[in-house]
This record gives structure tokens, sequence and C-alpha cells, in this order.
């Protein structure tokens, strides 16, 4: 009777405390972290692994303890453009090639952008190609196609987004329809330079800030484009960062994707290069800032690319020597690499559809 009593005892203390334990669980704090994704357009393993053959100084990959590999086909197609990948990546949705933020009925889907901003979460998008370019597109706009660039920039400043950097100024201010849509970003609260990257702008409290420094996309790395993707990276984080608020920060390196469509190896590693100098501000940032985490992935490999093994003097195979090649100008249906640096890292380990990154960095914010 005795042991009898003590098990109802027991378990009477357990139902009682049950609840003030659930309670303490709801009521303890959760702080949503900072979200960094980088895009490299068309990077593939094969165009990561060439940082480790080309690059002379510091590689930022190898800061990451986290990896995993993402698939990338679209709904329609085994091999992805940028446009389904990009709203893959943005939204979760598998789509047709060529949507921008569509189903495969053509009809909207919300984008990482649109739901942090109901979670009071600033947001800001990169590019070295047009900011109306298919993957910065897909973070913000919504069109049946990617070519419709003029449709999509009409779409930015009704937007959530709260900074935003890149080239395609003509499609705000030389447009057809003769509308000038920086105007339209002026009166939506953008402070615009179509110059150059200015950190002073970046001071002016209240605002939204806007780069548009090329009619189209921005200059090749190789060809002089200067240090501009890694200081947007930096000048980003930090204006975002002074908001008081978590916020999502998309930096894509658009042109390694071209480097692999032309079959130029300088090119490609020039950009490879550069996108990795761009994660290593992104990780700084996040080692100073310790709720921040940083993604790196790819939306498709573009150029079938490998390290083969070169050949010596008398024409033999020569396993010292690396020979960069091309099996395609288009793109290819590889796995891509995604990388994951920061709170709850983990989570990115394994191998899963494109999607599941969106519903991932989704449940960091839950």
């Amino acid at each position: 009777m005795k042991i009898n009593y003590l098990l109802t005892l027991l378990a009477f203390v357990t139902a009682c405390q049950a609840p003030a334990d659930k309670k303490e669980e709801h009521t303890h704090s959760h702080h949503p972290p900072n979200i960094i994704l980088l895009v490299g357009d068309g990077m593939g393993v094969a165009q990561l692994s060439s940082l480790y053959y080309f690059k002379n100084e510091e590689i930022h990959m190898d800061r990451f303890d986290v990896t995993g590999l993402s698939k990338t086909s679209s709904a329609k197609q085994k091999i992805t453009d940028s446009g389904a990948s990009g709203t893959a990546l943005s939204s979760g949705t598998k789509t047709y090639n060529g949507a921008i933020g569509v189903d495969i009925d053509t009809s909207n889907v919300k984008n990482i952008v649109e739901l942090l901003s109901e979670q009071d979460y600033t947001t800001g998008i990169i590019s070295t190609s047009s900011i109306t370019h298919a993957t910065p597109a897909s973070f913000f706009a919504h069109s049946a196609s990617r070519n419709d660039e003029d449709f999509i920039a009409s779409q930015l400043h009704e937007s959530q987004i709260d900074f935003f950097t890149g080239g395609g100024l003509k499609h705000f201010n030389k447009r057809k329809d003769q509308r000038n849509y920086i105007d339209s970003l002026t009166q939506h609260g953008f402070e615009i330079d179509t110059t150059q990257l200015s950190p002073s702008l970046a001071q002016i409290e209240g605002k939204k800030l806007g780069f548009l420094l090329e009619d189209g996309a921005l200059p090749k790395k190789i060809d002089g484009r200067g240090d501009f993707l890694p200081n947007a990276t930096a000048l980003a984080a930090e204006f975002l960062n002074q908001k008081k608020a978590p916020f999502f920060l998309m930096v894509e390196g658009s042109q390694i994707d071209w480097g692999g469509h032309e079959n130029n190896h300088d090119y490609l590693v020039g950009e490879m290069i550069d996108f990795d100098n761009a994660i290593g501000k992104a990780l700084d940032f996040a080692q100073e800032h310790k709720n921040t985490i940083v993604i790196v992935t790819a939306d498709h490999e573009t150029g079938g690319y490998a390290l083969r093994s070169g050949e010596n003097s008398e024409g033999n195979t020569d396993y010292d020597k690396v020979a960069p090649s091309f099996s395609t100008h288009g793109h290819t249906a590889a796995i891509v690499p995604v990388l994951a640096f920061g709170p709850q890292a983990k989570s990115f380990t394994g191998i899963y559809e494109n999607t599941e990154i969106f519903n991932k960095l989704i449940n960091l914010t839950q």
C-alpha cells in the first residue's frame, strides 16, 4: 500500500509540474538569427574545387564545418534554369524553367523576403548581374517570364527590400514605356546612387538604400570590377544590422555561371575567387555577430566543368597537372554544394531538394 501511495503521489506531482514546464518553454525568449544566403550561380563541386588550385590567398570555403548537397531539377525539366531554381530557393516551390516567383500555373508564390518581412526582418539583395536578373528577381518579384525585366524592375519599389545593389539601371530609367522607376524608388524611401557604393549613405537613418551601378551587368572580375562583391556584402550586413532587427541578405555571385557558359576558365575562376572573398566578409560578420547563420549554395552547375589530369611534354597523362575542361555550354543536372556556418548549421547536412533550403531557413526563424 505504501508503495502504491508513493507512486500515486509521484504521478500527481509530475502532472502538476508539466504545465509549468510547458509555460517556461513558451516564455523563453527566442532570437531569430540573421541569415546571409550566398548563391554561386552555376557553381558545382568542381567550381568550388578550383579554389584549391587557382586561389593564392586564404580560401574562405575552408571555414565551414557543415556541408550538404542539393538536387536542382525544376518541376518540368531535369535540368533547371536560374528562374526555376531561384524560385525554389526563395519560395520552396518547384516551378518551370523561366518562371520568377510563380508556380507551374503562374500563380504568385510568397518568397522568403515577403514572409520574413512579416516577422519584422529587414532584407537585402546583391548581384553582379542586373538586379532584375533571374536569381535576384526571384527574391522580390513575380513574373511568368524571367525575360520581362522591365516588369520585374517595376516591382522593386513596392517590395519589402531594404537594401539592394547590382546592375540593371536601364530597366529603371531607360524603359520602353518611358516611366522612371528611380523616382518611384525615391518616393518609397530609397536613397539611390547610380555611380558607386557609398558607405556614407548607409549612415542615413530611416532610409532604404539602393545602388544601380551599370545599365546591364557589372564588368567581369578579370575586366576590372574590383572588390565590389566583397565590399557590397560587408556594407549590406552592417547597414541591415543597424536596424536593430534580424535581417535576411541574399548575395549572388552571378557570373560564375557566365564563365561556364563561355567555357572560359579564367573568367570562371576570377568569379569564384571573388565570390569566395565575399563569403569571407559574411563569415567575418557572423563570427562577430554570433546570432548569424551563413549559407552558401548554388542554383545549378554550368558548363560541365571538370579538373582533369594534364599531359606531360610527351603527351602522356600527368597526374601532377590540373587541366580545366568543359563538357557543355549549358547547365547540367549535377547536384551542387551546400555549406553552413552559425546557429543550427547542422540542419543543412544531407542530400535534399533545393526547396528544402527554403524550408530550413524558414524553420530557423520560428
